[in-house]
């Protein structure tokens, strides 16, 4: 059996149904433009992937807005508004957590929303992914009102709210735990196997792909070019951010 095996097999169930999965990649933690950078977007262009890139509002200028105008499939999102954490030394780390009064954060987000519509106007999509994939739940009902429209944090816990749709990730390639290495790719390849059997017995919802070019090896970008080999778009439907707030 092939390494990638598990997510053929898988794939051709959904062929056998009539169906195509829903896939999508989200990198976080952009600021200016990098070579690592360059190299996502250059992988994801030849495979035709678009990708919702997050970007940190207060670390990042006019440089990343520039290079994004000659990559149309790269969607900014936001990330956030500057990375920082605020939680108590022995919390897990958090920016958008309950440990500064409400509307301080909240200004925070109205900022960040500002500052990437200047920078990329209409190409911006109104989603805000939380640092560390973390926020207070008691800020969700606030969100839409300060022109968000999605969240996208991590796993399968939160749930959409008026107003607010919920796309999250599912798999992060990339093991903070470990020196940011890539995890063993015959680990990612049965979790992915395993979120698309469960996407396709819940009736077909998207799975998330969670990505940090910063940090990313050359295994890292290994696996995506793995990926996009083995589904590439026709045998899944890669989603664009804005396809998912549409949906």
């Amino acid at each position: 059996m092939t390494l990638w095996q598990p997510v053929e097999s898988e794939l051709a169930r959904w062929r056998d149904l009539g169906l195509t999965p829903e896939l999508w990649l989200r990198d976080d933690d952009a600021a200016e433009p990098t070579p690592k950078l360059d190299r996502l977007i250059a992988l994801a262009e030849d495979y035709g992937i678009p990708v919702a890139l997050a970007i940190v509002p207060a670390r990042s200028g006019p440089a990343l807005a520039r290079r994004l105008e000659t990559a149309p499939h790269i969607h900014p999102v936001i990330h956030g508004w500057s990375h920082a954490n605020h939680a108590p030394q022995l919390e897990k780390k958090q920016e958008l957590g309950p440990h500064r009064p409400r509307a301080t954060v909240l200004n925070d987000l109205s900022a960040a929303f500002a500052r990437l519509s200047e920078l990329h106007g209409e190409r911006l999509v109104s989603m805000l992914v939380p640092p560390w994939n973390r926020i207070d739940p008691g800020l969700l009902d606030d969100l839409p009102a300060l022109g968000f429209r999605a969240l996208s944090a991590f796993g399968h816990k939160l749930r959409p709210r008026p107003g607010l749709a919920v796309v999250n990730t599912h798999i992060d390639i990339i093991d903070s735990h470990a020196g940011n290495a890539c995890r063993d790719h015959a680990w990612l390849v049965s979790a992915l196997a395993e979120e698309l059997t469960a996407a396709r017995a819940a009736g077909g919802r998207p799975v998330g792909i969670l990505s940090h070019h910063l940090v990313s090896d050359d295994e890292a970008f290994r696996f995506l070019r793995d990926l996009f080999t083995a589904a590439p778009p026709g045998i899944a439907s890669w989603r664009t951010a804005r396809d998912l707030l549409a949906a």
